[in-house]
C-alpha cells in the first residue's frame, strides 16, 4: 500500500471540495445524485463517505470552506477602509452583497439553509465574535452609542443574515439589494453617538 503525504491528502480533499462546489452550483443539492459527485470528483462512493460522512457531510464542508473564504473577503474590506466606522460599514455592505454573487447564493444561502438548518454554528459564532471586536472598538472610540457589543452583534448579525435569505431568495435580487443597503444604513446611522 502507497503512503500519501498529509500534503497530498489536503490537495486530493481541495479537489474534491472544489469538484462539490461546482456541481452544488451547477445543479443544487437536491438534483446533485452521488453518482454526479463521484464520477466528477473521481473517486469511489466508499471514499466520499470516508472523507465526508455523506453528501449532506459534504455539504457542510463545502459550507465551512466558503464562509472561511467570505469572512477573508470581509475581513479584506474591513482593514483597507480609511477608519473603524467605514471598515465596519463596508464590511456590512459586503455581507449583503455577496448574497448575489450565484455560488454563495445556491449552497450558502438556500441549500445550506434547509438542509442543515442555515449556516455552521461555529461559523456564526466567528462571525459575531469578530463583529463584536469592532463594535467594541467603534464605543472605546467614541463613535458609537454604549451599549453591550455582544448584544448589538447578534442583532446586526441576525438582520444581516435574514436580509441576505431575502435578497437571494427573489428574482428581483439587485433591487432587493438595494433596498436592504438602504435598510442597513438608516439602522447603522443609529448605533451613532449623538453629537
Amino acid at each position: 500500500m502507497v503512503r500519501r503525504t498529509r500534503a497530498e491528502m489536503e490537495e486530493t480533499r481541495a479537489t474534491r471540495l472544489a469538484t462539490a462546489r461546482r456541481v452544488f452550483t451547477g445543479h443544487g443539492y437536491a438534483d446533485t445524485s452521488m453518482d454526479d459527485l463521484t464520477a466528477q470528483a473521481n473517486l469511489t462512493r466508499g471514499a466520499l463517505y470516508y472523507h465526508f460522512g455523506d453528501k449532506k457531510g459534504l455539504l457542510a464542508a463545502v459550507v465551512e470552506q466558503i464562509d472561511a473564504e467570505t469572512d477573508q473577503r470581509r475581513q479584506a474590506v474591513s482593514d483597507t477602509a480609511e477608519d473603524a466606522w467605514e471598515g465596519f460599514r463596508g464590511r456590512c455592505r459586503a455581507y449583503l452583497e455577496m448574497a448575489l454573487e450565484p455560488e454563495i447564493q445556491r449552497i450558502v444561502l438556500r441549500d445550506a439553509r434547509a438542509v442543515l438548518d442555515g449556516t455552521s454554528p461555529d461559523s456564526q459564532r466567528h462571525c459575531i465574535q469578530s463583529m463584536q471586536r469592532m463594535i467594541d472598538n467603534l464605543i472605546r472610540q467614541g463613535i458609537v452609542a454604549e451599549a453591550d457589543p455582544q448584544a448589538l452583534a447578534s442583532l446586526i448579525h441576525g438582520g444581516l443574515a435574514e436580509a441576505a435569505f431575502w435578497i437571494a431568495d427573489g428574482e428581483d435580487g439587485s433591487a432587493r439589494l438595494a433596498q436592504a443597503v438602504d435598510a442597513l444604513e438608516l439602522s447603522l446611522r443609529g448605533l451613532l453617538v449623538k453629537r
